[in-house]
């Protein structure tokens, strides 16, 4: 087994390094201050940066002007936007731009692709439903008007969708009639559309987005079979990306804040009781790395993996088995990473001059996004009595 990056996969984080090198995580007023959004945009200068360095077209295939890299590249790339509080909808732009052109209309792909990989197009997704908890498809449905290259009509909410004010194009899961989900890339400004402003924990500007019979052409709505569970499985994975990343920076903080903090004459790193916590979330975060790369890997390539070598019914875990994992991981672990940085930083930590309060805001809002563990831990005890092991 080879578990090294690939000289691409690299060169993408080597240039996302030094995108992020030049951004502030307190750019913008705190959170905790802060009556409504902490801005009215996304960070669209960073936006043009990132444009300008081929990381928003990294993913999109080369005859739409991309590099055609992989989930994993993704990963590697949010993951240093994480460690920063990178205020773009990344992920989300990403993600969907990969979905259309793996399972949408070429025509389509061809007219969208090539604007968002110059940043001139942004994409965004609700992927909450209604409330957050129940399928984010259910809560949209769709109907054709008629067979084939009908319109179709799309009535339903949309919760907590990231950046929607300030996207071109909004992808909205639905069911049909049957039961099937499709995915409707909505443009934000249009006829039944309505935005009503939503504020996340981290203080970014989310929104509402409620469809009242509105009208899409058939080629803008993806219909292909699993393009929406494709989706959903590559935007979790994406969040755990984020997740670790974060992780990352925070401990890197709270190792720097202990090794200069003296007590009784000696750096509080040397205390025992403070090593073994900081080396408790060092574990975290490995747990949560080898989980990520797991669920990137069974997504960019689509194989086995040696989780589901030994099932008796013909094959592997669905993917969305090594996500649940991730994500058991990641939403567990980013938040009792952020909560020993604060017990380790005493008071300190939650002075809004210094910027933990900030990453722990942001921890609690991808752990939200995450859903409990608990929650994955029983889909992925699901998945594991529908393939009985041999």
């Amino acid at each position: 087994m080879d578990f090294t990056f690939s000289e691409e996969q690299q060169a993408a984080v080597e240039a996302a390094k030094a995108v992020f090198s030049g951004v502030a995580p307190d750019a913008v007023p705190s959170p905790a201050l802060t009556q409504g959004a902490v801005a009215e945009e996304f960070d669209r200068p960073l936006w043009a940066k990132l444009a300008e360095s081929d990381l928003l077209s990294l993913v999109i295939a080369p005859q739409y002007g991309g590099a055609g890299l992989d989930p994993i590249a993704l990963c590697l790339v949010l993951r240093e936007s994480a460690k920063v509080l990178a205020r773009v909808p990344l992920l989300e732009n990403s993600a969907v731009a990969m979905a259309v052109q793996r399972y949408g209309d070429t025509e389509l792909a061809r007219e969208l692709l090539p604007a968002a990989g110059r940043g001139e197009l942004v994409f965004t997704v609700g992927a909450n439903g209604r409330t957050g908890h129940d399928p984010a498809e259910l809560a949209v449905t769709a109907r054709q008007e008629s067979a084939g290259d009908g319109d179709w009509v799309l009535d339903g909410v949309q919760t907590g969708v990231p950046w929607a004010q300030n996207a071109d194009r909004i992808a909205v899961p639905a069911h049909t009639g049957e039961g099937r989900a499709v995915l409707a890339l909505v443009p934000r400004v249009h006829d039944g559309i309505t935005l009503a402003d939503q504020v996340s924990t981290s203080g970014e500007r989310f929104a509402e987005v409620r469809l009242d019979s509105v009208r899409i052409e058939a080629r803008a709505v993806v219909t292909a079979e699993g393009a929406w569970e494709w989706l959903r499985e590559l935007l979790a994975t994406g969040t755990c990306a984020l997740a670790l990343g974060l992780g990352e920076a925070v401990l890197g903080m709270t190792s720097a804040y202990t090794g200069k903090r003296e007590q009784f004459g000696f750096p509080i790193a040397t205390f025992q009781a403070v090593a073994v916590q900081a080396a408790d979330r060092y574990i975290d975060l490995r747990a949560m790395e080898a989980t990520l790369w797991q669920a990137a890997w069974r997504i960019s390539t689509g194989t086995g993996s040696g989780s589901g070598a030994a099932l008796s019914t013909g094959g592997p875990l669905p993917v969305s088995g090594d996500v649940a994992v991730a994500k058991i991981w990641a939403s567990d672990g980013v938040r009792r990473v952020v909560q020993t940085a604060q017990h380790l930083h005493g008071g300190f930590g939650a002075d809004t001059d210094y910027p933990l309060h900030r990453y722990h805001a942001w921890a609690k809002q991808l752990e939200l996004s995450l859903g409990p563990a608990a929650a994955h831990e029983e889909a992925l005890g699901d998945l594991l009595a529908a393939h009985p092991l041999g």
